[in-house]
């Protein structure tokens, strides 16, 4: 038997707001980040980053969501949310990311914020980020950098590996995939509910 189709859409809010719950580590408080800081990177979804202090460690637990962007000067600056979660084990890894912040600079309130026209305004000027997210891997996954921070110390390279790793998925992902979960969040955005199997999507 077949299982069924996955929506094109799935909110994980409530999700999230039961794990806040009910695992100790993770407690809404972690999520006071204000819409006005948010990264520029951070893909139109609830969850987003803002100004975070987390050491570069949110990758560690959420590698296909977390990125980091490179605005303190060649080294490791903020994060951003490349990808949304869209199912439980998703959100478990997002928040077990965002915990990790000392400014609790992340937030879920993202539903609150987007609207149609602005997630619309995003996809068009994706090639911005896309240009950034390139430069960036070629940078960090070379094997060394005049420019990069403790002194270009070898036992960090991995970590500016994996680091570049990320933008490379977030490459991948604007060029496949992206476009898809976005016309299924604007169906959200307009209807406040999932879209059932063959729905039709607004378009980007």
């Amino acid at each position: 038997m077949n299982p069924a189709p996955k929506p094109a859409y799935w909110d994980p809010m409530p999700t999230a707001r039961r794990l806040t719950e009910t695992r100790s580590h993770l407690k809404p408080r972690m999520f006071r980040g204000r819409w006005e800081d948010r990264n520029w990177r951070n893909v139109p979804g609830p969850f987003y980053a803002g100004e975070t202090d987390e050491m570069a460690l949110g990758r560690m637990d959420a590698p296909d969501h977390i990125c980091y962007d490179d605005d303190h000067g060649g080294g490791f600056g903020g994060v951003f949310v490349f990808r949304q979660p869209t199912d439980e084990a998703q959100v478990f890894d997002v928040l077990c990311g965002a915990s990790l912040d000392l400014y609790e600079g992340y937030n879920w309130d993202g539903d609150d914020h987007w609207t149609v026209e602005a997630v619309r305004d995003w996809w068009a000027d994706r090639g911005r980020v896309r240009a950034w997210a390139v430069d960036i891997a070629a940078d960090w996954g070379a094997d060394t950098h005049p420019h990069w921070g403790y002194n270009n110390d070898p036992q960090y390279l991995g970590h500016y590996h994996d680091a570049a790793q990320g933008h490379r998925d977030f490459v991948a992902y604007i060029d496949d995939g992206l476009e898809g979960y976005l016309r299924g969040y604007l169906f959200w955005l307009e209807h406040r509910r999932e879209p059932k199997h063959g729905e039709a999507l607004p378009g980007l």
